[in-house]
Order: C-alpha cells, then structure tokens, then sequence
C-alpha cells in the first residue's frame, strides 16, 4: 500500500483562461500562488490555494476538447468545497450571475449541498458542514 499523506493538488484545464482564472479567485476566492506562461506550450499554468492549502492547477492549452458528458463521464466527477451557510453562499453565487442547483440533502448524512458549474460546465458542489 502506497503511504499517502494528503492531496496535493487538483489540475484543471480551461477553455477561456482569463475567464477561468476570474472566476477561481474572484467568485471562489482562491488565492494566487504562483502564474506562469510556458511559450514552448502556449500554456498558462496557474497555482492557486485556498486557507493557505495548495489545491488547484488551472492550465490553458490552445483547442483543449469539451468533456464528454455531465458528471458521469469516467474520471473527475465533480469538486466539492465546504461552506458553513449554504444560504449565503448560493446568494453570493446568484448576485455573481451563477445558477446553483436546488438545495439537496445528504440522505446519509442528513447534510444540504448543492451544484453549479465552472465556466467550462466543470461540476463544483458546495457540502454545508
């Protein structure tokens, strides 16, 4: 068994760089690590982190394809963050112009969560703790 200690990060590529790049630090709230272009690639890669934890690449590449489909393509599902007022934060989203989903609730956990999408339709799910 291989001794895992934690993620390290979650490595997402754009359509739209500059729209991506908004909308992970100005509507989520990620903060700028590092951003660099690689030329040899025509690729922006952009480190971000949240509460000072490293968790999202976000990279550009010229024509990437469209995912297949929605959430239930094999790989990535879906990201989850945790918020404590899933009210405030669904407000928030929908006087940013971002449509969440209806409110759900964990039948096992009797939690409420709730999606919405990235700009290039990645499902994002906020989990109320």
């Amino acid at each position: 068994m291989l001794n895992l200690t934690s993620l390290h990060h979650i490595a997402i590529i754009c359509s739209n760089y500059e729209r991506s790049k908004r909308f992970y630090t100005e509507i989520l709230g990620f903060n700028i690590i590092q951003e660099v272009y690689r030329a040899e690639r025509q690729s922006y890669k952009l480190d971000l982190e949240l509460n000072g934890s490293y968790l999202i690449e976000l990279f550009s590449f010229p024509d990437p394809p469209k995912r297949v489909s929605r959430p239930e393509a094999c790989g990535l599902r879906h990201l989850a963050f945790a918020v404590e007022n899933i009210e405030e934060s669904i407000a928030f989203l929908v006087k940013s112009g971002i449509n969440p989903e209806p409110i759900r609730v964990d039948e096992h956990t009797g939690k409420r969560f709730t999606f919405f999408a990235d700009p290039d339709d990645l499902p994002i799910e906020l989990y109320e703790i």
